[in-house]
């Protein structure tokens, strides 16, 4: 299991780590860390603090992920989602929320907001060529397959 250091900012008083939901769970439930309430109308985006900043180990990345319950009940979700948090970022851990929703949806601090997830990936060096292999799909995409 890999160790990632997090160190707790000043405005992350009284919140809790980052844990997960249940035993099976993916993704860590990331909480708000803001100062007042935000009121995110429908259409807009805001980016939330969470007040952790993480070391990432090489060979991994973190993704800020929408919470399926927010997204469903009121339409918010995570824009670049997933977001990447990189092994060489060092900063504030922070969430560009947006509400997809018809209704005004408040933040609260402590609320959970998203979920991050620690991912492996594998970096890559392009070898250029003048044709690609063939398959039986082809150049075949956006639907090709069918519906179904």
């Amino acid at each position: 299991m890999p160790v990632v250091p997090v160190t707790a900012l000043a405005h992350f008083a009284g919140l809790t780590m980052p844990d997960y939901a249940t035993p099976g769970a993916a993704g860590l439930d990331l909480q708000a860390a803001c100062a007042q309430p935000i009121i995110l109308q429908p259409g807009m985006r805001t980016l939330v603090p969470t007040g952790l900043a993480i070391a990432v180990p090489p060979g991994f990345e973190a993704q800020i992920r929408p919470r399926s319950g927010l997204a469903l009940k009121h339409g918010i979700t995570c824009l670049n989602s997933p977001g990447t948090i990189d092994s060489d970022y060092r900063g504030e851990v922070q969430v560009i929320l947006a509400n997809l929703g018809s209704e005004p949806f408040t933040i609260e601090r402590g609320m959970r907001i998203a979920q991050l997830v620690l991912a492996a990936y594998a970096r890559v060096e392009w070898q250029r060529v003048e044709a690609l292999d063939g398959t039986a799909r082809g150049a075949g995409g956006f639907g090709s397959t069918g519906v179904g």
